[in-house]
């Protein structure tokens, strides 16, 4: 049997004012790791924190393709949009700023 594509739940803890323009970039997060053949074609989710202590919270949730995730840092493309990410998130609740656990599909 085949491996699966390992699922990302990107969770990003996102500077109060700074969603629009952390916005602008999820926006082209997706669309650049598929242009680069990185992710699956599964469809990817985005959520927004709508509860006491995860408010101001947005969450990516995607397929990497096969093992590509351990390449995506190497790539500018990918780097420019991750570095200005990086900027807008911050530490909360003793949580770090973004956070990025990978799962494997099991049904």
């Amino acid at each position: 049997m085949a491996a699966k594509n390992p699922i990302v739940i990107c969770t990003f803890r996102v500077k109060p004012g700074k969603e629009p323009e952390f916005r602008e970039l999820l926006d082209r997060h997706w669309p650049t790791l598929n242009r680069l053949g990185l992710v699956a074609p599964e469809p990817r989710m985005i959520l927004r924190g709508a509860g006491k202590g995860n408010d101001g919270d947005l969450v990516e949730i995607f397929a990497w393709k096969g093992n590509s995730h351990e390449i995506a840092h190497t790539l500018p493309d990918v780097r420019a949009i991750w570095g200005p990410m990086e900027t807008l998130c911050e530490t909360r609740g003793g949580r770090p700023a973004m956070e990025f656990p990978h799962f494997e599909p099991i049904g």
